[in-house]
């Protein structure tokens, strides 16, 4: 039987680069984005995950699935002084509560399958990252939860891990890193690689976690990054 995959954020990026790469491995995907994409490899559902009731609303659409990748995510770049409380907020709300509150609606039944996986999406931000508190903060509490959710859940046959990519060729990325720009050549210099990854190296990191060979593997954070969290 076909394992089937929830992919948060998946119409652009890194969700769409995993989505890609998941099908050709014969995986049956099923995504969440706030937008349609005509090129989605799988079905599609529209939602807002920054809005609980809406998430809540989707999750009664959804079937069953084996894994989850919690991949959705916003950052405001805003320096100490000048956080806006409603943006760390938003950024909590999508970048966690939507990740808990999606596994804790599929975790009951990967446990009665005994088997399961969660791919949590982090970043080199949790390190520390200018003019990212909101950002870092949010995504390193995804590295909590992973932590803790591996413990729990490694009796009933179910991995959590997280993947923690550094600068990537993404919207997201490019909201503030404008090619030639100096946060462009800022985010090159800090790679020793010297290159901004591609979304199709971090979705190799994805697989992994999500197949049968990761199966003894749990509770760890992959930095995909060029070696920037050297």
């Amino acid at each position: 039987m076909k394992k089937m995959v929830l992919i948060t954020g998946a119409t652009k990026g890194i969700g769409l680069a995993s989505a890609r790469a998941l099908t050709a491995l014969n995986y049956s995907v099923i995504g969440v984005a706030r937008e349609k994409n005509g090129s989605f490899p799988g079905e599609l559902f529209t939602c807002d995950l920054s809005d609980e009731g809406e998430t809540a609303a989707l999750l009664k659409q959804l079937p069953q699935v084996h894994a989850i990748v919690n991949n959705v995510g916003v950052a405001y770049p805003e320096p100490l002084g000048s956080i806006s409380m409603e943006h760390l907020r938003q950024c909590y709300e999508l970048n966690v509560r939507a990740a808990v509150q999606i596994a804790q609606a599929f975790v009951p039944a990967m446990k009665e399958k005994g088997w399961g996986r969660i791919v949590n999406i982090s970043s080199r931000a949790i390190l520390g990252a200018k003019n990212r508190t909101s950002y870092a903060a949010a995504k390193a509490a995804l590295i909590g939860c992973t932590r803790t959710w591996a413990i729990e859940l490694a009796s009933f046959g179910i991995t959590v891990n997280a993947v923690a990519p550094g600068p990537t060729e993404t919207e997201l990325f490019r909201q503030k890193h404008q090619p030639g720009s100096e946060e462009e050549a800022r985010a090159v210099a800090s790679i020793p690689m010297g290159r901004i990854g591609k979304p199709e190296e971090v979705a190799a990191a994805i697989v992994f976690f999500l197949s049968e060979e990761a199966s003894f593997v749990t509770g760890q954070t992959l930095h995909v990054d060029g070696g920037g969290s050297l």
